[in-house]
């Protein structure tokens, strides 16, 4: 056995050779012989160095090793393979080394067609979904626009502007559901009498609401009311201890012949005491927004009861909403058992069309009217109202409630004079439209001329109410909505219908809707 230089193996030979010339030998020598055993023949030859290879064989190998890297050689004359060098490159450029093929070059074609074969299914996935939920998605609300003007002004001189207002005092007149007719006079606070009454009435129907017939609860005369029906100061209704009228009744004692008496017991009825009924017209006033009105009695005939002609108009509108109190106000006389006939101090009440509503008169108050009447235009019976402060005339309380009766009247002339009607839309015109929301409108049209109520120079608005729950798709006429001129009684209105017929969005429509 021999041993090459440490870390490299040699060939071991049988042999013996000499060290090639200008060598040293390598081979390591054997330990000294040792006697062989007893009956042991065998001897040992010493080995021998290797003869070096011939120079010229040596280079005449191809791929030979130089001579300073001795060749590897395992046991029996194997070859040990070299260790594969640590991938440090590319997945790809590693797989090109193992299979000798050089990955192709990186260009910006190559790179967009890889990049399109991965998004295009995507994209068409997410297309085919888009398409999928546009179409089933549910249609946006049908709606109705006007496109036709939105207001009418009536022809003419204005009639506000033609009226015989009071010069003195304070006065305003409206036409309920079509508007005011204007304002004359200084709104400052004046005393405003058995105009108070009203909302006497007015409280005491609000906490014990009567209608139609109904007669409401019996009411009994106290000590009090009926020792102030003795006075001589002051408007008074003839009852006596303890008479029973119905509220009815009771309101009719109030309203006609002017009972402060009766005022003063309705309140006590009501609220336990004036006082505490005082409070309840105090908190109805601030409902209906009577900013300028303060009451601090129930009959008026305090001085310190004080209010404006625009703030007794509300509660004109308020209060003649009830009917049982319309009908009593537009009685001239009537007859109560246990009390007789009693009349009305309103002489406007002979007057056509006229329906109340209260008188007031005193000394610090002048005359005073809070006056209704009505008008039938077009087949429609329309309610005009209106309030007259501080008049005066005369020498006596009197002569100034007559002057508010007859300057009162003169406004009211004025006013169911100069109603009139005409026609603002006519049939078949077209007025609007219909959308179905995602860029398709079909016209409207008016399906009978309509006709307004009002007055010289008057302006008001149109307005269209859509029909509950419009639909996608409908024929030609179909009702859709209601076009409208007016408000409350003097209203009037007529049926809107689809021109053509209404279809619903096509496909197109659908697939290109955003929002």
């Amino acid at each position: 056995m021999a041993f090459g230089t440490p870390g490299k193996p040699t060939r071991a030979d049988t042999g013996t050779s000499a060290p090639a010339p200008g060598t040293r030998s390598t081979a390591v020598p054997l330990p000294p012989e040792q006697p062989p055993a007893a009956g042991t023949a065998s001897t040992a030859k010493a080995p021998a160095t290797p003869p070096a290879p011939e120079p010229a064989a040596a280079a005449g190998k191809a791929g030979a090793l130089p001579a300073e890297q001795d060749e590897v050689v395992g046991p029996e004359g194997t070859r040990g393979m070299p260790v594969p060098p640590v991938p440090d490159q590319a997945p790809l450029k590693l797989l090109a080394e193992l299979t000798n093929t050089p990955p192709p070059p990186q260009t910006l074609v190559r790179t967009i067609l890889r990049r399109v074969k991965i998004w295009t299914p995507l994209v068409v996935l997410l297309a085919l979904v888009f398409v999928i939920v546009q179409a089933v998605r549910p249609l946006p609300s049908v709606s109705l626009a006007l496109t036709a003007a939105p207001s009418y002004t009536f022809a003419g001189t204005p009639l506000p502007d033609a009226m015989p207002w009071p010069t003195e005092g304070q006065s305003t007149a409206e036409v309920e559901g079509l508007g005011s007719l204007g304002v004359h006079g200084t709104q400052t606070p004046v005393p405003i009498a058995s105009v108070t009454k009203v909302m006497t009435a007015y409280v005491v129907l609000q906490d014990h609401p009567i209608s139609g017939k109904e007669s409401g609860p019996k009411i009994t005369v106290d000590a009090q009311a009926a020792q102030e029906a003795k006075s001589e100061d002051e408007s008074h209704a003839p009852v006596k201890k303890g008479q029973q009228f119905t509220e009815r009744q009771m309101l009719q004692l109030l309203l006609i012949p002017s009972g402060n008496n009766i005022a003063r017991l309705l309140a006590r009825w009501d609220a336990g005491t004036q006082d505490a009924f005082v409070a309840k017209m105090t908190a109805a006033a601030k409902r209906l927004g009577m900013t300028s009105t303060t009451y601090t009695g129930a009959s008026g005939i305090e001085e310190t009861t004080v209010s404006t002609a625009v703030d007794q108009l509300k509660l004109a509108q308020a209060v003649m909403k009830y009917d049982v109190f319309r009908s009593v106000v537009a009685q001239p006389n009537v007859d109560i058992p246990g009390v007789g006939r009693i009349f009305n101090n309103n002489n406007d009440l002979v007057n056509v069309g006229v329906v109340g509503i209260k008188t007031g008169s005193t000394t610090p108050a002048g005359g005073a009217l809070m006056w209704a009447a009505h008008r039938t235009v077009a087949g429609k019976e329309q309610l005009i109202l209106g309030v007259v402060l501080e008049q005066h005339a005369g020498t006596t309380v009197d002569d100034s409630l007559q002057a508010a009766l007859q300057r009162s009247q003169r406004l009211i002339e004025s006013v169911q004079g100069g109603l009139t009607s005409t026609t603002v839309v006519k049939k078949g015109e077209v007025i609007g439209h219909v959308s179905d929301g995602l860029g398709g409108s079909t016209p409207v049209v008016a399906a009978k001329d309509l006709t307004a109520i009002g007055w010289p120079g008057m302006k008001e608005q149109l307005s269209l109410t859509p029909a509950k729950d419009l639909p996608h798709s409908a024929k030609a006429g179909t009702q859709v909505g209601t076009l409208g001129f007016g408000s409350g009684s003097a209203r009037t209105s007529v049926p809107v219908v689809l021109q053509s017929d209404l279809s619903e969005p096509g496909f197109g429509a659908k697939l290109t809707r955003l929002g």
